[in-house]
């Protein structure tokens, strides 16, 4: 069984910094993509950047150069620096990880997320 544990939300204020930090652990495939969407209440996740694990890498346009994905790929561990945070930031974030398996079936899977509040 597959399980995603994130840490490293919490509040922040403008301008301030995160890393959040993702594990995921039981039976991982490789190769695989990992990263991070984000969520608001009444609007659809949306990806803020993602990572296979042979360092594709795959940003939200809001992104803008703020934030920076990163892998260890032997702990399989995923990391999303965020500099220069905005109010709009605020969301839940939730790790993400896709086993890029030929089988249609294969579904990804996602972490239970972590609440990222920008304000002062």
């Amino acid at each position: 069984q597959v399980r995603l544990v994130e840490s490293g939300g919490g509040l922040v204020q403008p301008g301030g910094s995160l890393r959040l930090s993702c594990e995921v652990s039981g039976s991982v495939f490789n190769p695989n993509v990992m990263g991070w969407y984000r969520q608001v209440p009444g609007k659809a996740r949306e990806v803020v950047a993602t990572s296979t694990n042979r360092r594709s890498i795959r940003y939200g346009e809001f992104v803008k150069g703020r934030f920076t994905v990163s892998r260890d790929n032997a702990k399989n561990m995923v990391f999303l620096q965020m500099n220069s945070l905005e109010p709009e930031d605020t969301a839940t974030y939730f790790c993400y990880y896709n086993p890029l398996t030929l089988t249609p079936s294969t579904t990804p899977y996602w972490g239970q997320g972590t609440q990222v509040t920008v304000s002062s």
